[in-house]
């Protein structure tokens, strides 16, 4: 993983995920990644809100909602997720 990979994966801890159609579903705990390619694999979640809780998502061994990188779909102030991707 390069440097400027690290540094901004580091930018996504603590910022908020919400839905595009604006519900929102926590913030980021951690994220988990492919070690081989440092590819972003999930988004792990710290004070997940009920909403959020009722939609059954995986949970990693810390218990923590797993979210996939794979339904991001903008970053900046607040990561967007695609809901239907993960539904």
């Amino acid at each position: 993983m390069k440097e400027e990979d690290r540094k901004y994966s580091k930018q996504l801890l603590g910022k908020t995920i919400v839905s595009k159609t604006g519900k929102k579903f926590g913030e980021t705990a951690d994220i988990e990644f492919e070690m081989k390619t440092g590819e972003i694999i999930h988004i792990l979640l710290k004070n997940p809100t009920g909403y959020c809780e009722g939609l059954e998502l995986e949970k990693n061994k810390d218990n923590l909602l797993m979210v996939p990188f794979s339904s991001v779909i903008a970053i900046g102030d607040y990561i967007v997720i695609a809901e239907e991707e993960i539904i």
